[in-house]
């Protein structure tokens, strides 16, 4: 009866009173206790309301019905093809969604849809790589900013894949506390082309100069990345840099050169094929024997291994690896020894490693340089006398 007179009055009433109506009707659909026959009639009139010219009245719709699970299944499907708004509140809320209509959304739906599904609470994992693997940028980011997503970690890395020269997905995979150290290097790299690109495009830098920067430099960056990571996942970040064709030979080098015998021993572990204790038992036996058999397995380039030959042998003086700076920086005594020592080779295929070594050599007195006025400026801020060098500045002058 009810609902008879709701259906009579609903056709002469203006928009804003329909959607109040509505919404009032389906509030009692769920809530209220409806004998069977109210509750068909209560369904049937929610359905021709789907036909309502006014969007507002379809949006009270799916403003009351997208949260619950009694709503029924017919309404909810069709407002999910109704305009982006309304569409919007069903996709976000609605618990009957199952992961399937989910997936098809995202492979299916614009941007406006996919971003509404990576707002879900408690996203599955597959709708998560669905977005990963096709979502747009902004979704992707909603995605990541989802709490109560699940999101697996290859799917991290495809949207590092895709979007990781966008600063915003950097600075929020950057903030995760507990993001892989292969992912993290992957976001360096990103980070350089982009701005490696960028520099080229303004002229600042010829593009081989730019390469070359930015490759030293993503170098420089996966040494520290890797000296301040547990020793667990130096592992997966040298897998990450062999199959990403990173682990080059100077990577290596820089790595032996800044004592981080961590990366360098599961790097040569990873081109030898060999276990890590092996390689470490070998690379600690001072008659050096084995070295050159371990150096060979990997796959290193023959005009390098003087360079590795005398790093190796100053890594076995515990005064060279204790210079300041700890593992993530070019020790400035190992390096130069490492230069004298292949300096007296003859010129030819050995010039390019002169090269890198002069580079290293030039790198590692820079950052003694900074490290040494650090400490002098700490030094000072604790002197009690810091307090009169003005005056005797003054009185110099």
């Amino acid at each position: 009866m009810i609902v008879r007179h709701f259906l009579q009055w609903v056709r002469t009433a203006d928009a804003a009173d329909r959607a109040e109506a509505t919404r009032a009707l389906a509030r009692a659909y769920l809530y209220s206790d409806l004998t069977d026959d109210d509750r068909i009639a209560a369904e049937g009139a929610m359905i021709m309301l789907l036909d309502d010219p006014s969007p507002l009245v379809r949006c009270a719709l799916a403003e009351v019905l997208s949260s619950s699970r009694e709503a029924p299944p017919a309404l909810l499907h069709a407002l999910v093809n109704d305009l982006p708004d309304i569409a919007a509140l069903v996709l976000e809320r609605s618990p009957l969604m199952i992961d399937s209509d989910l997936v098809d959304t995202v492979g299916a739906g614009g941007p406006h849809a996919q971003a509404c599904v990576a707002r879900r609470a408690d996203l599955p994992r597959s709708v998560a790589a669905a977005i990963a693997e096709v979502g747009t940028a902004e979704a992707c980011l909603i995605l990541l900013e989802n709490a109560d997503a699940d999101v697996a970690p290859f799917s991290v890395d495809r949207i590092v894949e895709r979007y990781g020269h966008l600063a915003a997905i950097r600075e929020t995979l950057l903030a995760f506390p507990d993001l892989p150290a292969a992912t993290r290097q992957a976001l360096v790299v990103k980070l350089s082309q982009t701005l490696a690109g960028f520099v080229v495009a303004c002229r600042w830098l010829e593009e081989p100069r730019a390469r070359r920067v930015t490759q030293e430099a993503c170098e420089k960056a996966t040494v520290i990345l890797a000296a301040s990571s547990q020793r667990a996942d130096v592992s997966p970040l040298v897998r990450h840099l062999c199959a990403s064709g990173q682990l080059t030979a100077g990577l290596v080098l820089r790595a032996l050169l800044s004592g981080n015998v961590a990366l360098f021993e599961e790097s040569l572990s990873e081109l030898s094929e060999l276990p890590v204790a092996r390689v470490s038992a070998l690379l600690h036996d001072r008659r050096g024997a084995g070295f050159k058999a371990l150096y060979d397995r990997a796959g290193l380039p023959v005009a390098v291994y003087p360079a590795f030959r005398a790093a190796i042998e100053a890594m076995h003086e515990s005064e060279m690896l204790a210079e300041p700076g700890g593992a993530a920086r070019l020790k400035r005594r190992m390096v130069e020894r490492v230069l004298t020592s292949c300096g007296s080779l003859p010129a030819g295929d050995v010039e390019p490693l002169m090269t890198l070594l002069r580079r290293y050599a030039t790198e590692a007195a820079r950052e003694e340089a900074r490290l040494f006025c650090d400490e002098l400026v700490t030094f000072g801020a604790r002197d009690p006398l810091a307090a009169n060098y003005d005056e005797i500045e003054s009185v110099a002058a």
